[in-house]
């Protein structure tokens, strides 16, 4: 038998497991802070040199900057009678945060106006269009081409549309003159009058809510001197 040399138990013998020691200041599972007491009593427990591995958890671990900093915060705010330096920070985060809400109320409010202008501008622009179109079947009313004819219910739909949309007419006679919606052709003396007065409409004139698409044309009735 060859010679043996060294002692069999060398052979025969296991090297020792690793040691990991978690030493993270925080819980990853419970996001709290591991007080140092708790941490020195775990350290000075007798163990057998076969502590066990902590499992790693991945989902919890890039959750660890934001437990830390909500726990900073935390702790600032709790603070902050205290500390006058995590006073001033909270303060100042906090004032920021109310001004970032304020820019984005006046943000919503800006494009909120800017909506309701840009559909304003494009219905006066669609109803600017008919004006011609509503001129004609005046028009053909006038001359009693529309009575009875088969473009009567045509005509009237397309009034009923464009008043739904808040197209007013500007026809009336025999009121006071104005020349927000008033456009004067003739001025002439009138009889009995104290204001100049709208004596005829040569042309309808159309407006809205928000404003005057187009002034009436009149012949003005003025007072005798």
């Amino acid at each position: 038998m060859a010679p043996h040399h060294g002692n069999e138990n060398e052979h025969g013998s296991e090297r020792p497991e690793p040691v990991i020691r978690d030493n993270r200041k925080v819980d990853p599972v419970t996001g709290q802070a591991r007080h140092p007491e708790g941490a020195e009593a775990s350290e000075a427990a007798p163990h057998d040199g076969h502590e066990e591995m902590q499992p790693v958890d991945e989902a919890h671990d890039s959750g660890d900057a934001l437990a830390q900093a909500e726990q900073i915060l935390n702790e600032a705010e709790a603070e902050a009678g205290e500390q006058e330096g995590q006073a001033a920070v909270v303060a100042e985060l906090r004032n920021d945060l109310l001004r970032l809400q304020a820019e984005y109320v006046n943000y919503r409010r800006r494009v909120d106006r800017d909506r309701a202008v840009a559909g304003e501008v494009a219905t006066m622009g669609v109803l600017s269009s008919l004006l011609p179109v509503l001129d004609d079947i005046d028009a053909a009313r006038a001359h009693g081409d529309l009575e009875g004819g088969p473009f009567a219910s045509i005509a009237g739909k397309l009034e009923s549309i464009v008043a739904g949309q808040g197209l007013e007419r500007i026809d009336q006679a025999g009121v006071e003159f104005d020349p927000n919606i008033h456009e004067a052709l003739i001025q002439q003396p009138g009889e009995g009058i104290e204001v100049d007065t709208v004596q005829q409409v040569l042309r309808t004139g159309y407006r809205t809510s928000a404003r005057v698409l187009r002034a009436a044309q009149v012949i003005v009735a003025t007072p005798q001197g």
